[in-house]
């Protein structure tokens, strides 16, 4: 009897034991549950750029800036209207992308995104629409000027491009190059396939340079090139371009 006993007060003795043990074990999914719960949720913070303003401008003002040497090197003009409506006429140191291609061509002018970029038009209508898609894609200075049709520039009709156009027209034989730049530092490193006209040289040479080939221009910065672009048009020269920057505002590659 004394045996029973004994055996049933042990069995009673374990079964306690294990009960309690299993109590005191946590129970690992209510408390990850707890702690997530506790959790604050982390929140995903998005960092949205802020637009840049679109400005205005007058004619006047964006007129004196094309007539003035210094100041012009400091802004980029667009004329958005069609190349017909460019070749008729534009503010002196435009560039011409229109419209119509304006946005899917917007990457080209990725160099210029901290630069002072100015629209231009007819009306003002279309270069608000380029001023506006420019801004979308970051560029930080964008100002819309008035258009042709509502004040009077000073047009010229040589066209104005940017250094990648004239590296690819340089690659073409057919293309005249003309170096403006003085004769020493032509024979220190030109444009490939280039010929030398300094501009002091240029009204008794000007005879040289057909009228039937399209001709590029370029010089240290744009402004001696364009005053020969301008003869070649006064001569009668159809199709001429000019760089608006030259080799000491873009790192070409020159040969001897």
């Amino acid at each position: 009897m004394k045996k029973l006993l004994l055996t049933l007060a042990l069995v009673s003795a374990l079964t306690v034991t294990g009960c309690s043990n299993n109590s005191d074990k946590p129970a690992d999914n209510n408390t990850k549950t707890e702690q997530n719960a506790e959790k604050p949720a982390e929140k995903t913070e998005e960092k949205t750029e802020e637009k840049a303003a679109i400005k205005e401008m007058k004619g006047a003002d964006l007129e004196a800036i094309e007539q003035d040497k210094k100041k012009k090197e400091t802004v980029l003009v667009v004329d958005v209207r069609s190349k017909e409506e460019y070749d008729q006429g534009h503010v002196k140191w435009a560039i011409n992308m229109p419209i119509d291609t304006f946005e899917q061509e917007v990457s080209k002018l990725d160099a210029y995104k901290d630069k002072a970029v100015i629209t231009i038009c007819n009306s003002g209508k279309k270069s608000q629409q380029a001023a506006e898609i420019l801004v979308n894609n970051g560029f930080k200075d964008v100002t819309n000027a008035e258009g042709v049709k509502k004040f009077e520039y000073k047009l010229v009709k040589f066209a104005n491009i940017l250094p990648e156009d004239l590296v690819k027209a340089s690659e073409d034989t057919n293309n005249v190059i003309v170096d403006v730049r003085d004769k020493k530092d032509y024979d220190a490193g030109h444009i490939k396939n280039a010929i030398s006209m300094p501009l002091d040289e240029a009204d008794a040479r000007l005879s040289e340079i057909p009228t039937d080939k399209p001709v590029y221009t370029y010089c240290y910065s744009g402004n001696k090139s364009g005053q020969l672009a301008q003869k070649l048009i006064d001569r009668g020269n159809k199709d001429v371009f000019n760089s608006l920057d030259g080799t000491k505002e873009h790192d070409y590659e020159l040969v001897k």
